[in-house]
């Protein structure tokens, strides 16, 4: 068994984080080391195929108890080739996490709960996601739309809001809605 990355002197044991995802859990800190080779057979299972993913749930409009681990901050060697792991920033609404893996072997460590959080985000079955560009860029596109729905709402009021949100999805779903949206637009210069 190996060492946690997080509290170098404590021994990993066996244990489940999800059906079928062997891991090395440590019974100090809570926090889970999943070995490449057990997360790639279990997220075959899960998903077969590889294919294009999306967000789907945008994590700062995730609003769950979640505690922070103490130790999120501290940097961590490899449990199994001792590199150290790389940071995936994960911002929900109240906080934000990192979720390390290993650039050598590819290797995930989760501290208490991030697991979880990953579960609810869908990003379980795809964690490798987490460390990319598209990721960030997709989360702050979303993020940001989501701003301007809430300032919408704020200024119009929700039932005004609403309603523009409707017509916003019809016109965007129309052959011809830039015809409608050229239209408003004449109507508010003049």
């Amino acid at each position: 068994m190996s060492q946690c990355p997080k509290e170098g002197e404590v021994t990993l044991q066996a244990c489940q984080l999800s059906l079928g995802l062997a891991a090395e859990g440590c019974p100090s800190c809570g926090g889970a080391w999943i070995p490449p080779e057990h997360y790639e057979k279990w997220k075959q299972r899960q998903i077969g195929a590889d294919a294009p993913l999306h967000v789907a749930v945008l994590p700062m409009m995730l609003n769950v108890p979640f505690q922070v681990s103490p130790l999120d901050n501290r940097a961590a060697l490899c449990p199994d080739c001792k590199h150290y792991m790389v940071r995936g920033r994960v911002n929900l609404s109240s906080s934000a996490f990192y979720v390390e893996r290993c650039p050598n072997c590819q290797g995930i460590w989760c501290d208490q709960g991030e697991w979880e959080i990953l579960q609810k985000l869908k990003l379980d079955a795809h964690v490798e996601y987490i460390f990319s560009g598209d990721w960030r860029a997709q989360v702050r596109a979303l993020e940001q739309g989501e701003r301007e729905k809430l300032a919408t709402v704020e200024k119009l009021g929700p039932d005004l809001a609403k309603r523009i949100f409707e017509l916003a999805d019809l016109l965007e779903n129309h052959p011809n809605g830039d015809f409608g949206v050229a239209y408003l637009m004449r109507r508010f210069e003049s």
